[in-house]
């Protein structure tokens, strides 16, 4: 039973994955673009985690469904995937949000003058 909440997480992220290919909105639209963002968020929730953890504000919860495996002092395995599984999940609705309002990257970028 303590692989449980990891097989959800990667039920999950294998969703966000299926969800991604199918309507080309994050890793299919433009796939070094989206290695870098889905990077740099996770880095940016793995260091907030880190500096709660630092300050005594994060603790690693005993559950039998997890593993038990830490990376590091109070830093369960699964939370590696669950930051993975966010931002990922993020990037997807921005993708979707902005592709039903018939948005594009070139519409947001203004020239100096106000013009696209």
């Amino acid at each position: 039973m303590g692989l449980l909440y990891l097989l959800g997480l990667a039920v999950a992220l294998t969703g966000m994955v299926l969800l991604d290919r199918r309507f080309r909105l994050f890793f299919w639209a433009d796939a070094r673009r989206a290695a870098i963002v889905l990077v740099v968020g996770v880095l940016f929730f793995l260091a907030w985690d880190l500096a709660g953890i630092g300050l005594g504000i994060f603790f690693r919860g005993e559950t039998s469904f997890m593993t038990g495996i830490v990376v590091a002092r109070e830093l369960p395995l699964e939370e590696l995937f669950f930051l993975t599984l966010l931002c990922y999940l993020t990037m997807n609705l921005f993708s979707a949000a902005n592709r039903m309002l018939g948005r594009t990257a070139a519409q947001g970028r203004r020239t100096p003058g106000g013009r696209p």
